[in-house]
Protein backbone atom coordinates (compact mmCIF):
# COMPACT_ATOMS: atom_id res chain seq x y z
CA UNK A 1 0.00 0.00 0.00
CA UNK A 2 1.38 3.39 -1.01
CA UNK A 3 1.41 6.23 1.48
CA UNK A 4 1.90 9.77 0.24
CA UNK A 5 2.09 13.04 2.10
CA UNK A 6 2.96 13.80 5.68
CA UNK A 7 -0.74 14.06 6.69
CA UNK A 8 -1.52 10.60 5.33
CA UNK A 9 1.50 9.12 7.10
CA UNK A 10 0.39 10.60 10.43
CA UNK A 11 -3.09 9.19 9.96
CA UNK A 12 -1.63 5.75 9.15
CA UNK A 13 0.57 5.79 12.26
CA UNK A 14 -2.41 6.82 14.43
CA UNK A 15 -4.89 4.31 13.07
CA UNK A 16 -2.64 1.29 12.87
CA UNK A 17 0.67 1.59 14.68
CA UNK A 18 -0.47 3.36 17.82
CA UNK A 19 -3.43 1.04 18.56
CA UNK A 20 -1.20 -1.96 17.90
CA UNK A 21 1.44 -0.71 20.30
CA UNK A 22 -1.18 0.06 22.91
CA UNK A 23 -2.76 -3.34 22.51
CA UNK A 24 0.29 -4.92 24.05
CA UNK A 25 -0.14 -2.73 27.17
CA UNK A 26 -3.91 -3.27 27.14
CA UNK A 27 -3.36 -6.97 27.53
CA UNK A 28 -2.58 -6.23 31.14
CA UNK A 29 -5.55 -6.18 33.50
CA UNK A 30 -6.73 -2.58 34.00
CA UNK A 31 -7.21 -1.34 37.54
CA UNK A 32 -9.78 1.05 38.91
CA UNK A 33 -7.83 4.12 39.90
CA UNK A 34 -8.55 6.87 42.39
CA UNK A 35 -6.31 9.10 40.29
CA UNK A 36 -8.70 8.87 37.32
CA UNK A 37 -12.28 9.98 38.05
CA UNK A 38 -15.54 10.53 36.17
CA UNK A 39 -19.27 10.84 36.89
CA UNK A 40 -22.44 9.00 35.98
CA UNK A 41 -24.76 10.84 33.62
CA UNK A 42 -28.57 10.97 33.46
CA UNK A 43 -29.93 12.50 30.28
CA UNK A 44 -33.36 12.85 28.70
CA UNK A 45 -33.75 11.18 25.32
CA UNK A 46 -32.96 13.64 22.53
CA UNK A 47 -30.87 15.94 24.71
CA UNK A 48 -27.08 16.22 25.21
CA UNK A 49 -24.86 14.26 27.57
CA UNK A 50 -21.34 15.23 28.65
CA UNK A 51 -18.67 12.79 29.85
CA UNK A 52 -15.65 14.11 31.71
CA UNK A 53 -12.48 12.03 32.34
CA UNK A 54 -10.30 13.81 34.92
CA UNK A 55 -6.75 13.07 36.14
CA UNK A 56 -5.87 14.29 39.63
CA UNK A 57 -2.07 13.93 39.31
CA UNK A 58 -1.01 14.00 35.67
CA UNK A 59 2.20 12.37 34.43
CA UNK A 60 1.50 13.04 30.72
CA UNK A 61 -0.02 9.57 30.25
CA UNK A 62 -2.45 9.15 27.37
CA UNK A 63 -6.18 9.59 28.14
CA UNK A 64 -8.83 8.02 25.96
CA UNK A 65 -12.60 7.47 26.10
CA UNK A 66 -14.22 4.17 25.08
CA UNK A 67 -17.88 3.39 24.35
CA UNK A 68 -19.77 0.46 25.96
CA UNK A 69 -18.40 -1.80 23.18
CA UNK A 70 -14.88 -0.62 24.16
CA UNK A 71 -14.40 1.19 20.86
CA UNK A 72 -12.26 4.29 21.10
CA UNK A 73 -14.31 7.47 20.89
CA UNK A 74 -11.47 9.91 21.59
CA UNK A 75 -7.76 9.23 21.84
CA UNK A 76 -6.34 12.35 23.43
CA UNK A 77 -7.88 15.10 21.23
CA UNK A 78 -8.43 12.86 18.16
CA UNK A 79 -11.69 11.07 17.31
CA UNK A 80 -11.24 7.78 15.45
CA UNK A 81 -14.96 6.90 15.77
CA UNK A 82 -17.02 8.22 12.85
CA UNK A 83 -19.99 9.28 14.96
CA UNK A 84 -20.20 13.07 14.57
CA UNK A 85 -22.53 13.35 17.55
CA UNK A 86 -19.41 13.03 19.73
CA UNK A 87 -17.58 16.34 19.99
CA UNK A 88 -14.52 17.41 21.96
CA UNK A 89 -15.38 19.97 24.62
CA UNK A 90 -12.04 20.19 26.42
CA UNK A 91 -8.66 18.46 26.28
CA UNK A 92 -5.73 19.06 28.61
CA UNK A 93 -3.23 17.01 30.55
CA UNK A 94 -5.79 16.80 33.37
CA UNK A 95 -9.07 16.33 31.50
CA UNK A 96 -10.74 14.85 28.45
CA UNK A 97 -14.32 16.10 28.16
CA UNK A 98 -16.62 14.93 25.36
CA UNK A 99 -20.25 15.74 24.54
CA UNK A 100 -22.82 13.45 22.93
CA UNK A 101 -25.78 15.16 21.27
CA UNK A 102 -29.23 13.79 20.41
CA UNK A 103 -28.92 10.93 22.87
CA UNK A 104 -30.99 7.79 22.15
CA UNK A 105 -31.68 4.61 24.06
CA UNK A 106 -28.96 2.81 22.08
CA UNK A 107 -26.38 5.15 23.65
CA UNK A 108 -27.15 3.89 27.14
CA UNK A 109 -24.45 1.89 28.89
CA UNK A 110 -21.06 2.04 30.63
CA UNK A 111 -18.41 4.33 29.12
CA UNK A 112 -14.74 3.87 30.02
CA UNK A 113 -12.20 6.55 30.84
CA UNK A 114 -8.75 4.96 30.35
CA UNK A 115 -5.33 6.24 31.40
CA UNK A 116 -2.37 4.45 29.80
CA UNK A 117 -0.03 3.66 32.63
CA UNK A 118 1.50 0.41 33.73
CA UNK A 119 -0.92 -1.17 34.45
CA UNK A 120 -3.68 0.84 32.69
CA UNK A 121 -6.09 2.72 34.93
CA UNK A 122 -9.82 2.95 34.30
CA UNK A 123 -12.87 4.81 35.58
CA UNK A 124 -16.49 4.19 34.53
CA UNK A 125 -19.32 6.55 33.64
CA UNK A 126 -22.80 5.03 33.29
CA UNK A 127 -25.12 6.91 30.94
CA UNK A 128 -28.79 6.43 31.81
CA UNK A 129 -31.29 7.63 29.22
CA UNK A 130 -34.59 8.93 30.59
CA UNK A 131 -37.68 8.62 28.41
CA UNK A 132 -40.63 10.80 29.53
CA UNK A 133 -44.12 9.29 29.37
CA UNK A 134 -46.71 10.37 26.89
CA UNK A 135 -49.55 12.67 27.88
CA UNK A 136 -51.51 11.07 30.73
CA UNK A 137 -54.92 9.75 29.76
CA UNK A 138 -57.70 9.98 32.35
CA UNK A 139 -60.93 8.04 31.90
CA UNK A 140 -64.11 7.96 34.01
CA UNK A 141 -66.60 5.15 34.24
CA UNK A 142 -69.49 7.63 34.69
CA UNK A 143 -69.82 10.96 32.98
CA UNK A 144 -72.73 12.10 35.16
CA UNK A 145 -72.94 11.04 38.80
CA UNK A 146 -75.53 11.10 41.55
CA UNK A 147 -74.77 12.04 45.13
CA UNK A 148 -74.00 9.02 47.28
CA UNK A 149 -72.92 6.86 44.35
CA UNK A 150 -69.44 5.36 43.87
CA UNK A 151 -67.48 6.03 40.73
CA UNK A 152 -64.20 4.85 39.26
CA UNK A 153 -61.46 6.57 37.25
CA UNK A 154 -58.26 5.35 35.61
CA UNK A 155 -55.15 7.26 34.58
CA UNK A 156 -52.52 5.87 32.21
CA UNK A 157 -48.96 7.05 31.56
CA UNK A 158 -47.41 5.17 28.64
CA UNK A 159 -43.92 4.64 27.21
CA UNK A 160 -41.64 5.91 29.94
CA UNK A 161 -38.27 4.93 31.30
CA UNK A 162 -38.05 4.42 34.20
CA UNK A 163 -41.65 3.77 35.29
CA UNK A 164 -43.61 6.86 36.28
CA UNK A 165 -45.61 7.27 39.48
CA UNK A 166 -49.19 8.57 39.58
CA UNK A 167 -50.87 10.63 42.30
CA UNK A 168 -54.58 11.53 42.52
CA UNK A 169 -55.99 14.83 43.81
CA UNK A 170 -59.68 15.74 44.26
CA UNK A 171 -59.66 19.47 44.77
CA UNK A 172 -56.93 19.99 47.37
CA UNK A 173 -57.30 16.52 48.90
CA UNK A 174 -55.10 13.59 47.92
CA UNK A 175 -56.84 10.27 47.24
CA UNK A 176 -55.20 6.82 47.21
CA UNK A 177 -55.02 4.98 43.89
CA UNK A 178 -54.05 1.43 42.95
CA UNK A 179 -51.14 1.40 40.47
CA UNK A 180 -50.23 -1.30 37.96
CA UNK A 181 -46.84 -1.31 36.17
CA UNK A 182 -46.23 -3.14 32.87
CA UNK A 183 -42.87 -3.53 31.04
CA UNK A 184 -43.08 -3.65 27.24
CA UNK A 185 -40.73 -5.50 24.90
CA UNK A 186 -38.89 -2.25 24.10
CA UNK A 187 -38.01 -1.82 27.80
CA UNK A 188 -40.61 0.92 28.15
CA UNK A 189 -43.01 1.09 31.07
CA UNK A 190 -46.74 1.70 31.11
CA UNK A 191 -48.30 2.66 34.43
CA UNK A 192 -52.05 2.56 35.09
CA UNK A 193 -53.64 3.81 38.32
CA UNK A 194 -57.22 3.06 39.35
CA UNK A 195 -59.20 5.32 41.69
CA UNK A 196 -62.57 4.56 43.33
CA UNK A 197 -64.50 6.99 45.58
CA UNK A 198 -68.00 8.07 46.61
CA UNK A 199 -69.30 11.48 45.56
CA UNK A 200 -71.44 14.03 47.38
CA UNK A 201 -73.25 17.14 46.18
CA UNK A 202 -70.28 19.24 47.33
CA UNK A 203 -68.15 17.46 44.68
CA UNK A 204 -70.11 18.98 41.81
CA UNK A 205 -67.69 20.98 39.64
CA UNK A 206 -64.62 19.84 41.63
CA UNK A 207 -61.59 18.82 39.49
CA UNK A 208 -60.01 15.38 39.85
CA UNK A 209 -56.35 15.51 38.75
CA UNK A 210 -54.06 12.68 37.72
CA UNK A 211 -50.51 13.91 38.40
CA UNK A 212 -47.59 12.04 36.79
CA UNK A 213 -44.20 12.15 38.50
CA UNK A 214 -41.12 11.28 36.42
CA UNK A 215 -37.51 12.50 36.52
CA UNK A 216 -37.77 13.64 32.90
CA UNK A 217 -40.87 15.86 33.30
CA UNK A 218 -42.45 18.21 35.84
CA UNK A 219 -46.08 19.14 36.52
CA UNK A 220 -47.43 16.56 34.09
CA UNK A 221 -51.14 16.06 34.70
CA UNK A 222 -54.62 15.56 33.33
CA UNK A 223 -57.88 16.81 34.89
CA UNK A 224 -61.51 15.86 34.79
CA UNK A 225 -64.29 17.89 36.41
CA UNK A 226 -67.01 16.04 38.30
CA UNK A 227 -70.66 16.50 37.42
CA UNK A 228 -72.80 15.44 40.37
CA UNK A 229 -76.58 15.53 40.43
CA UNK A 230 -78.36 15.90 43.77
CA UNK A 231 -81.90 16.21 45.10
CA UNK A 232 -83.36 19.66 45.84
CA UNK A 233 -82.56 21.83 48.84
CA UNK A 234 -85.68 23.60 50.16
CA UNK A 235 -86.00 26.76 52.25
CA UNK A 236 -89.19 28.64 53.28
CA UNK A 237 -88.92 32.43 53.62
CA UNK A 238 -91.60 34.47 55.45
CA UNK A 239 -92.22 37.57 53.36
CA UNK A 240 -95.09 38.88 55.56
CA UNK A 241 -95.68 39.44 58.45
CA UNK A 242 -92.33 39.97 60.13
CA UNK A 243 -93.67 39.45 63.66
CA UNK A 244 -96.66 37.60 65.10
CA UNK A 245 -99.33 36.25 62.75
CA UNK A 246 -102.59 37.76 64.02
CA UNK A 247 -106.21 37.27 63.08
CA UNK A 248 -107.29 39.39 60.16
CA UNK A 249 -103.75 39.81 58.77
CA UNK A 250 -102.32 38.27 55.60
CA UNK A 251 -99.60 35.64 55.26
CA UNK A 252 -97.11 35.41 52.42
CA UNK A 253 -94.52 32.60 52.16
CA UNK A 254 -91.90 31.94 49.47
CA UNK A 255 -90.47 28.48 48.85
CA UNK A 256 -86.88 28.56 47.52
CA UNK A 257 -85.70 25.29 45.96
CA UNK A 258 -82.49 24.46 44.15
CA UNK A 259 -80.89 21.24 42.99
CA UNK A 260 -79.20 19.56 40.05
CA UNK A 261 -81.05 19.32 37.81
CA UNK A 262 -83.18 22.27 38.82
CA UNK A 263 -86.47 21.11 40.44
CA UNK A 264 -89.21 20.76 37.85
CA UNK A 265 -92.01 20.84 40.38
CA UNK A 266 -92.69 22.79 43.62
CA UNK A 267 -95.86 22.05 45.59
CA UNK A 268 -97.51 23.41 48.74
CA UNK A 269 -99.54 21.07 50.96
CA UNK A 270 -101.06 21.27 54.44
CA UNK A 271 -100.02 18.32 56.56
CA UNK A 272 -102.98 16.17 57.77
CA UNK A 273 -105.54 18.79 56.76
CA UNK A 274 -107.14 20.56 53.82
CA UNK A 275 -105.73 23.72 52.35
CA UNK A 276 -107.68 26.94 53.05
CA UNK A 277 -110.12 27.44 50.21
CA UNK A 278 -109.03 30.97 49.40
CA UNK A 279 -105.25 30.34 49.63
CA UNK A 280 -103.41 31.41 46.48
CA UNK A 281 -100.38 29.44 45.19
CA UNK A 282 -98.24 30.96 42.44
CA UNK A 283 -95.19 28.85 41.64
CA UNK A 284 -93.29 28.66 44.92
CA UNK A 285 -95.29 31.47 46.61
CA UNK A 286 -98.15 30.87 49.06
CA UNK A 287 -100.56 33.72 49.92
CA UNK A 288 -103.36 33.53 52.53
CA UNK A 289 -105.40 36.62 53.39
CA UNK A 290 -107.59 37.41 56.41
CA UNK A 291 -106.07 34.83 58.74
CA UNK A 292 -108.11 33.10 61.44
CA UNK A 293 -107.32 30.35 63.92
CA UNK A 294 -108.87 27.67 61.75
CA UNK A 295 -105.84 28.05 59.47
CA UNK A 296 -103.45 26.87 62.17
CA UNK A 297 -101.31 23.91 61.14
CA UNK A 298 -98.18 22.78 59.29
CA UNK A 299 -97.66 23.98 55.72
CA UNK A 300 -95.14 22.02 53.68
CA UNK A 301 -93.22 22.97 50.53
CA UNK A 302 -92.17 19.93 48.47
CA UNK A 303 -89.64 20.18 45.59
CA UNK A 304 -88.89 17.35 43.15
CA UNK A 305 -86.30 16.61 40.45
CA UNK A 306 -85.06 13.45 38.72
CA UNK A 307 -82.82 12.57 41.70
CA UNK A 308 -85.47 12.77 44.41
CA UNK A 309 -87.59 15.09 46.50
CA UNK A 310 -87.12 17.22 49.60
CA UNK A 311 -89.34 19.44 51.73
CA UNK A 312 -89.43 22.02 54.52
CA UNK A 313 -92.27 22.78 56.96
CA UNK A 314 -93.70 26.04 58.27
CA UNK A 315 -95.89 25.89 61.40
CA UNK A 316 -98.62 28.56 61.38
CA UNK A 317 -100.18 29.73 64.67
CA UNK A 318 -102.65 32.58 64.44
CA UNK A 319 -102.80 34.85 67.53
CA UNK A 320 -105.59 37.16 68.67
CA UNK A 321 -105.79 40.41 66.77
CA UNK A 322 -104.56 42.39 69.80
CA UNK A 323 -101.85 39.92 70.80
CA UNK A 324 -98.60 41.60 71.78
CA UNK A 325 -100.01 45.14 71.98
CA UNK A 326 -100.13 45.30 75.83
CA UNK A 327 -96.88 43.68 76.45
CA UNK A 328 -94.42 45.72 78.50
CA UNK A 329 -91.78 47.51 76.63
CA UNK A 330 -88.40 46.14 76.72
CA UNK A 331 -86.27 47.90 79.30
CA UNK A 332 -82.70 48.65 78.63
CA UNK A 333 -80.97 47.22 81.72
CA UNK A 334 -77.77 49.01 80.88
CA UNK A 335 -79.51 52.41 81.11
CA UNK A 336 -81.10 51.49 84.45
CA UNK A 337 -77.76 50.38 85.82
CA UNK A 338 -76.17 53.64 84.75
CA UNK A 339 -78.85 55.76 86.45
CA UNK A 340 -78.58 53.80 89.70
CA UNK A 341 -74.81 54.17 89.69
CA UNK A 342 -75.07 57.97 89.25
CA UNK A 343 -77.58 58.29 92.13
CA UNK A 344 -75.44 56.19 94.49
CA UNK A 345 -72.38 58.21 93.61
CA UNK A 346 -74.21 61.51 94.27
CA UNK A 347 -75.41 60.28 97.67
CA UNK A 348 -71.91 59.22 98.65
CA UNK A 349 -70.57 62.65 97.70
CA UNK A 350 -73.30 64.34 99.75
CA UNK A 351 -72.54 62.24 102.82
CA UNK A 352 -68.84 63.08 102.56
CA UNK A 353 -69.54 66.83 102.31
CA UNK A 354 -71.90 66.80 105.33
CA UNK A 355 -69.44 64.80 107.39
CA UNK A 356 -66.65 67.28 106.70
CA UNK A 357 -68.97 70.22 107.55
CA UNK A 358 -70.04 68.86 110.94
CA UNK A 359 -66.48 67.90 111.81
CA UNK A 360 -65.33 71.51 111.30
CA UNK A 361 -68.23 73.08 113.39
CA UNK A 362 -68.30 70.61 116.28
CA UNK A 363 -68.82 72.32 119.89
CA UNK A 364 -71.38 73.84 122.32
CA UNK A 365 -73.98 76.36 121.12
CA UNK A 366 -75.19 79.02 123.66
CA UNK A 367 -78.19 81.31 123.18
CA UNK A 368 -79.36 84.31 125.16
CA UNK A 369 -82.30 82.33 126.48
CA UNK A 370 -79.90 80.18 128.56
CA UNK A 371 -77.80 83.11 129.81
CA UNK A 372 -80.10 84.02 132.73
CA UNK A 373 -80.21 80.47 134.02
CA UNK A 374 -76.42 80.28 134.18
CA UNK A 375 -76.20 83.47 136.38
CA UNK A 376 -78.97 82.51 138.89
CA UNK A 377 -78.10 81.65 142.52
CA UNK A 378 -80.75 78.97 142.82
CA UNK A 379 -83.28 77.07 140.79
CA UNK A 380 -86.19 79.44 141.37
CA UNK A 381 -84.17 82.42 140.31
CA UNK A 382 -82.97 80.49 137.22
CA UNK A 383 -86.56 79.86 136.14
CA UNK A 384 -87.47 83.50 136.64
CA UNK A 385 -84.37 84.66 134.75
CA UNK A 386 -84.99 82.15 131.96
CA UNK A 387 -88.42 83.69 131.43
CA UNK A 388 -86.79 87.09 130.96
CA UNK A 389 -87.97 88.72 134.22
CA UNK A 390 -84.54 89.62 135.70
CA UNK A 391 -83.13 93.09 135.68
CA UNK A 392 -79.45 92.55 136.02
CA UNK A 393 -78.94 90.65 132.79
CA UNK A 394 -76.24 91.73 130.43
CA UNK A 395 -76.77 92.44 126.75
CA UNK A 396 -78.10 89.38 125.01
CA UNK A 397 -75.37 87.60 123.09
CA UNK A 398 -74.81 84.29 121.31
CA UNK A 399 -71.54 82.37 121.57
CA UNK A 400 -69.93 79.67 119.50
CA UNK A 401 -67.36 77.60 121.26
Amino acid sequence: MAITGNGSLATFLFLFLVPAALHKGAAQTPVVSQNLVTDDVWVVEGEMATISCRVKDSDDSVIQLLNPNRQTIYFRDMRPLKDARFQLVNFSENELRVSLSNVSLSDEGRYVCQLYTDPPQEAYADITVLVPPGNPIIEARDEVLREGNETEMTCTAMGSKPAATIKWMKGDKELPGKPKVELAYDKMYTVTSRLAFTVSKEDDGVPVACIVDHPAVKDFQAKKYLEVQYKPEVKIVVEFPQGLTREGENLELTCQAKGKPQPQKVNWVKVDDEFPSHAVITGGDLYIENLNKSYNGTYRCVATNTVGEAYEDYVLYVYDSRAGEGSPRTVDHAVIGGVVAVVVFAMLCLLIVLGRYFARHKGTYFTHEAKGADDAADADTAIINAEGGHTNSDEKKEYYI
